[in-house]
């Protein structure tokens, strides 16, 4: 386990890395802690940075306490995440959420191919939000649209960075890869677009976020650790009051 600092439990509070499990919202992750510090007999507030997908996982910062004032300062900040494409066929939310449809063949892609249109990802674009997003429209979450086969086509497009998209491996139909962007990135889209461009379709098969600005997946911990350090510490703290 990574060191947690005993500030989490406190007022003041701390940022927590956390390894968000796949198949978890990021919001489950908040009620979990939430929760933990209120079984502790603390209450504290406690919120996130930086919204991950249910089938994606890696670094999600949680803010407790007073520094839950300073979650704005995270949200501007870069990211970089690996994951893979699958290439020859498509799904509508642009990843694993949705069933596949609209299979090719990607027998005559080459490496070069490949990389030479990864490279060309790179710099600034304007982004649509997917309609499976939590993105808003007209009070709405596009999602909640979605759900209902409803397509927004005049979704707000906003300005993001591509500083790197690196092919880090080739395995047809999968492609394996590391992308550095910037605040707001869709990398559904990216990998919708990239499959698009290729002429084959495409959707993001696994993604996972190694980090964010500074803040490593390195240093993160388990829901269940942070769980256990949360309960620990304030268990120490209360002995210690006792006496």
């Amino acid at each position: 386990m990574t060191g947690i600092s005993d500030s989490i439990i406190h007022d003041e509070g701390d940022f927590l890395l956390i390894d968000k499990p796949f198949d978890w919202t990021s919001f489950d992750v908040v009620a979990k802690i939430r929760n933990t510090f209120k079984i502790a007999g603390l209450k504290r507030k406690v919120g996130h940075s930086g919204t991950l997908d249910p089938k994606a996982t890696g670094l999600l910062i949680l803010a407790t306490g007073r520094k839950t004032k300073e979650i704005a300062s995270l949200e501007v900040l870069d990211k970089v995440y690996e994951g893979a494409i699958k290439l020859g066929v498509m799904t509508e939310s642009h990843d694993i959420e949705t069933p596949e449809y609209g299979h090719c063949s990607v027998d005559h892609l080459t490496e070069m191919q490949i990389i030479t249109l990864a490279s060309g990802f790179e710099g600034t674009h304007q982004q649509q939000p997917p309609m499976h997003s939590a993105a808003w429209h007209n009070g709405k979450r596009l999602y909640a649209h979605a759900r209902k086969g409803v397509v927004i086509k005049e979704r707000k497009t906003k300005e993001i960075v591509v500083h790197r998209f690196e092919i880090s491996r080739i395995e047809l139909p999968m492609v394996y890869f590391v992308l550095h962007v910037s605040k707001g990135a869709y990398i559904r889209v990216i990998a919708h677009e990239f499959g698009a461009a290729l002429g084959v379709g495409g959707y993001l098969a696994s993604l996972r976020r190694l980090s964010i600005g500074t803040y490593q997946l390195s240093c993160s911990n388990t829901v269940s650790e942070t769980i256990e350090a949360i309960l620990h510490q304030a268990s120490t703290t209360h002995q210690g009051e006792g006496r």
